[in-house]
């Protein structure tokens, strides 16, 4: 191809709350000059001489994106950014907290990255187990998903899983496709059993009584791995 459908914007270029990190701290000695006017016109140009389609935002904040969106309103010949790619999962629900209004009200499909809680959501690093070559054996830098309140979320959802005739895996991924503001899940596979049963949750309806329990888990456990 001569062409992209989509070209998302990785990372906003200002300070704000990046992996980690559950709320905004303002930094003043950040300077950042508002420069999103000339980011959209950029990407205009780009749509005129037919190398991209559309045009998306990452690791974006409410702020952000509804920044990027007013731009758009009030100038016309901008493009309306259409999807946001941040990570969510059983482990991280904090894009429900201001973005998830956002996604539905001004139809920005979420395009959820981390699903499966940077692999955590498997149940593989549960009793303290650190498989060779997995992701986190790989990248220790990532061990929010296997700390305290992590392991303690990711074995109650296990213990729920394994009473319902699932896997974690599947359960993890087909509770994100129930989300009304997610347009797709993005995962991720090592191996082909992996590929197969990532693939085939999309198949995989979750009761009422199992939504319940999950809800009640992340009452008792929110966002552990942010």
């Amino acid at each position: 191809t001569d062409y992209i459908d989509l070209y998302q914007l990785h990372w906003p270029d200002r300070n704000t709350n990046y992996f980690g990190q559950r709320g905004y701290k303002h930094d003043i000695s950040d300077h950042w000059e508002d420069n999103i006017h000339q980011v959209l016109e950029t990407m205009r140009d780009l749509i005129r001489e037919g190398k991209i389609k559309h045009v998306g935002l990452s690791n974006e904040t409410p702020w952000g994106t509804m920044r990027f969106l007013e731009e758009s309103k009030v100038h016309v010949t901008l493009p309306r950014t259409i999807t946001v790619q941040n990570p969510y999962s059983l482990l991280n629900r904090l894009f429900e907290v201001g973005m998830s209004e956002i996604a539905m009200r001004e139809q920005v499909g979420l395009l959820a990255y981390s699903p499966m809680g940077f692999g955590a959501l498997s149940g593989k690093y549960l009793g303290d187990r650190m498989p060779e070559g997995s992701r986190l054996s790989l990248f220790p830098q990532y061990n929010r998903y296997i700390g305290d309140t992590a392991v303690e979320a990711t074995k109650k959802y296990y213990e729920l899983a394994q009473a319902n005739g699932l896997t974690l895996a599947q359960m993890a991924l087909a509770f994100v496709n129930t989300r009304p503001f997610v347009t797709s899940t993005i995962i991720g596979a090592t191996n082909l059993r992996q590929l197969e049963e990532n693939i085939g949750s999309i198949d995989v309806t979750l009761s009422d009584d199992v939504l319940k329990e999950i809800e009640a888990i992340h009452g008792s456990i929110p966002n552990p791995a942010p």
